[in-house]
């Protein structure tokens, strides 16, 4: 008996570092799917917040909480189960899907880009006053709408970076790539909104050091969200170049890939100790540039499109 009991906690021994080795492998494998998805990431957090605007204070936190569940919504309960059944079913279908998403990244960064240059706003940014339940339901229903197509790009990636792995373990990366990235993205949300109200707050502090920091915080504010959106719009062109790049390689046209990789590894040995940090600049600056060629010839195409058809179509 003691030999059996012996024998038997051996085996929960070794099944309890079986599994504690499963849970760190799908860990790690969660952090470097989360990882190449992180222009994705820095994207989805620049675009929240605008749809914010107008939102009364009190009301700000509330509904970033009930964007946060749509977009878990979105990964757990539509995204995941389609991404694991074409992986497992139809993985070719992985790439073109992906590339697609990129396609989509690259043209919201070039229009975010034609926007700035000529000084106009899309329709569907503009702010609004938003008070009542109907106004919030519209507010948040339009930012859920927008976080399926991102969260959607940000779970293929992840899924792509682990598509060797077993189903399982596929599974349990993506949901754990879904609820540490809305709560990444949704916890920052909800911090930069109420950062004006909190610079607010101390600058009706009694002691002159804490107001001057309050009233630092909010003249920063509009540069921060300024920043923000530049950030995301590089990072959509940078993600969704790289994105585009990667599957054309891997669909057989090699050459604007093999181009892109050959100056990176040109200026990675030419460079010495900053060599792996310049070409990784190379990488990213000649990703950008292929997604904003990309997007600046579907930006274009739609507007040539919109333009036709008002004109062949003028409102009554």
């Amino acid at each position: 008996m003691p030999s059996g009991l012996a024998a038997l906690l051996d085996d929960v021994a070794a099944l309890a570092k079986l599994a504690a080795a499963s849970v760190d492998d799908v860990g790690a494998a969660a952090a470097r799917a989360s990882a190449k998805a992180a222009g994705v990431v820095v994207d989805d957090t620049a675009v929240t917040p605008r749809y914010l605007n107008g939102v009364l204070a009190k009301r700000e936190i509330p509904i970033v909480r009930r964007i946060a569940i749509g977009s878990l919504r979105n990964k757990l309960l539509i995204i995941l189960p389609v991404a694991l059944v074409l992986s497992e079913f139809l993985p070719w279908l992985l790439t073109p899907i992906l590339m697609l998403g990129g396609f989509y990244l690259c043209f919201e960064g070039a229009e975010k880009l034609w926007e700035k240059v000529a000084h106009h706003e899309m329709a569907n940014a503009e702010p609004a006053a938003i008070e009542g339940p109907e106004a919030e339901k519209k507010v948040v229903s339009g930012a859920i709408r927008t976080d399926l197509i991102l969260s959607a790009e940000i779970m293929v990636i992840a899924l792509n970076d682990v598509a060797d792995e077993g189903l399982l373990t596929r599974a349990l990366v993506l949901v754990v790539v879904a609820v540490l990235v809305t709560a990444l993205v949704y916890g920052v949300v909800a911090l930069i909104v109420k950062m004006d109200d909190i610079g607010l707050h101390l600058t009706q502090r009694d002691s002159p050091r804490v107001q001057r920091i309050g009233h630092a915080l909010v003249r920063a504010m509009p540069k921060v969200l300024a920043a923000l959106s530049l950030i995301g719009m590089i990072a959509m062109l940078w993600v969704g170049g790289h994105i585009l790049l990667v599957g054309a390689d891997e669909l057989g046209w090699h050459g604007p890939y093999g181009l892109v990789h050959h100056l990176e590894v040109a200026v990675h040995d030419a460079t010495g100790a900053v060599g792996g940090v310049l070409g990784w600049l190379v990488n990213t600056l000649g990703s950008a540039l292929v997604g904003l060629v990309v997007g600046a010839v579907a930006v274009a195409v739609v507007e040539t499109i919109r333009r036709r058809r008002s004109a062949g179509h003028p409102a009554h």
